[in-house]
């Protein structure tokens, strides 16, 4: 059986499966009949790609016992009952077992159309949630999480395979919204440390005066307020690793003491003189240039090379548009899944807007465009959004190698040589495209 929505019906009284028949197939939907409820179970496998409609009174084994073995193969399948007019108290049983609806004789065949209509439209929904839950179980893998098939995100998958289970510090570096947190959380997973904790930090979410003890820790009645000890963020990812966000906007007289733990790996609590031994791989990440900030001393330089052992960088969304078709998908997808609805069709004018928005907002933004999508509601705002309106198909297709051409031409500083060999393009190729957009290099 191939894996078109189908409608099985088991009847053993063939005028009326004729008459069953005919009414589907008159509203073009797919049916097959069957005599009795062992050929039905023949017809049904683990993946049979529609529902079932049958009579509860078949020769043989029952409709009643044909349900029990449906549900027991696929709990998901719609079952509809056929029930004669004495029938009635039995089907509603049936139904608490798990029946998706009965009609009793006689039936239209508007009746039976309505049903079998509805109850396709679940087990579709039921099949497409299966099949991306699946699909996400799937990306598990490095591929799946850090998604994208721009030369710089192979690049940064092959550094964090390379990295990952090792003790090295790490640096991030990238703007807000490219997807910090998980690389760091990669990092942890694909470690040894991945069945102990990852400790998340925001260095900028928190009051300086709360800071110390957020991170280090407090003994009961160190100071105003606290009434019992607590263990700080660094002492609790002991054995396992510490991420710290937005690490450039920890206080100056923090970093002094953060370094002296990166050291010694040890650490004191507030009100303790008792030192604590502790063992945490720390990640760090940034959106500001961190050797920058070092040289105009806001930011201590022992410290930035003391996490600097390791640097990933990761490119904005408008330097890697090759990738923001395959990401869309992807989280369309996980949208979908949560939100219980069928996924959208993608169209042009998504599609060209897709393709020419800059992206202030990176890949979260391009995650929120999706959940909209999902949702049903306009992907982009008609105001307020820089992206091109109401282009075609080929005008899409133009603009995002137009701005493919563009950031590849200004990473390698209008180089055609090293463009070509980037983008994986002929060089006499690129030229001529470079005079049809009439772009610079």
């Amino acid at each position: 059986m191939n894996n078109e929505l189908t409608v099985l019906i088991v009847e053993d009284d063939p005028h009326v499966l004729l008459g069953c028949q005919q009414a589907l197939a008159l509203e073009d939907i797919p049916c097959i009949g069957v005599g009795s409820a062992e050929e039905a179970l023949a017809q049904v496998g683990d993946n049979f790609p529609g529902i079932v409609v049958s009579d509860i009174r078949l020769p043989g084994i029952d409709g009643l016992e044909l349900l029990t073995h449906l549900k027991a193969r696929d709990r998901s399948l719609p079952v509809v009952l056929i029930t004669g007019h004495g029938d009635i108290s039995m089907a509603v049983g049936a139904m608490q077992k798990g029946a998706y609806d009965f009609m009793e004789k006689p039936f239209s065949p508007e009746r039976l159309v309505d049903v079998a209509r509805r109850a396709l439209e679940q087990r579709g929904l039921a099949r497409e949630v299966t099949s991306l839950r699946r699909q996400l179980a799937e990306r598990s893998s490095l591929e799946g999480r850090i998604i994208g098939r721009s030369p710089a995100m192979q690049n940064l998958r092959e550094l964090i395979a390379n990295v990952a289970d090792t003790s090295a510090n790490v640096l991030i570096e990238g703007e807000t919204g490219t997807g910090k947190e998980l690389v760091a959380r990669c990092l942890h997973d694909f470690s040894r440390r991945h069945p102990q904790q990852f400790v998340a930090l925001n260095c900028g979410g928190l009051p300086e005066n709360l800071f110390e003890s957020e991170i280090f820790g407090h003994e009961a009645n160190a100071f105003t307020g606290a009434g019992k000890r607590r263990i700080g963020k660094i002492e609790h990812a002991h054995q396992g690793t510490l991420f710290l966000d937005e690490v450039e906007s920890m206080p100056i007289n923090l970093q002094i003491k953060l370094l002296r733990v990166l050291q010694e790996r040890t650490l004191e609590r507030l009100g303790s003189n008792q030192s604590v031994a502790v063992d945490c791989r720390v990640i760090a990440a940034t959106k500001s240039d961190l050797d920058e900030l070092s040289r105009a001393k806001e930011f201590r330089s022992d410290l930035y090379y003391r996490l600097n052992v390791v640097t990933l960088e990761l490119p904005p969304l408008r330097e890697r548009r090759e990738d923001i078709l395959q990401l869309f998908e992807h989280f369309l997808q996980q949208s979908s899944l949560r939100f219980d609805r069928a996924v959208p069709e993608l169209d042009n004018q998504t599609l060209s807007t897709l393709m020419s928005h800059d992206w202030p907002g990176n890949v979260r933004e391009l995650r929120n465009v999706a959940e909209r999508f999902a949702l049903g509601l306009p992907a982009f705002k008609k105001s307020g959004s820089n992206s091109a309106q109401g282009l075609g198909f080929a005008e899409a297709v133009e603009a995002f190698e137009r701005n493919l051409l563009n950031d590849a031409l200004q990473r390698s500083g209008g180089n055609l040589t090293q463009a070509s060999q980037e983008l994986g393009m002929a060089k006499t190729t690129l030229f001529d495209k470079v005079k049809k957009y009439g772009l610079s290099h």
